[in-house]
């Protein structure tokens, strides 16, 4: 019996990126929740099995923790959408959390500009 040839390693985050996008389509036109408002997927992470997805999304207005709510309980339906467009064995278990980079980056930028302007008062 021959020896089983390994998964590529790029195939993980090939089929990654291809769920970002495919999700990103799917709660733009087909998720008609109210409280799910302007959603971006920023990273999707598979588990080497592809048995579970952990999708980060940012958000331009709205409460993050009614999104993420919103989002998890919609898992089900994305899910199901994604196994019609993806052509693999297993669509994972989706897992949606709020991604804070956004927030992180721009306290960071306003503590430079912050220690930038005292600079300049003190010279």
């Amino acid at each position: 019996m021959p020896k089983r040839k390994a998964a590529a390693p790029n195939r993980a985050f090939k089929v990654a990126d291809q769920i970002q996008r495919d999700l990103t389509e799917l709660i733009a036109r087909e998720l008609k929740d109210p409280r799910v408002g302007m959603v971006t997927i920023q990273a999707v992470e598979v588990t080497p099995d592809y048995a579970h997805a952990k999708v980060f999304f940012s958000l331009l207005k709205g409460d993050a923790d009614e999104t993420t709510e919103a989002l998890n309980q919609a898992a089900g339906f994305l899910r199901n959408g994604l196994f019609k467009r993806l052509h693999i064995h297993t669509v994972p278990t989706l897992h949606f959390l709020f991604d804070r980079t956004t927030e992180h980056a721009a306290d960071m930028n306003a503590l430079i500009a912050q220690a930038v302007a005292s600079r300049s008062r003190d010279d």
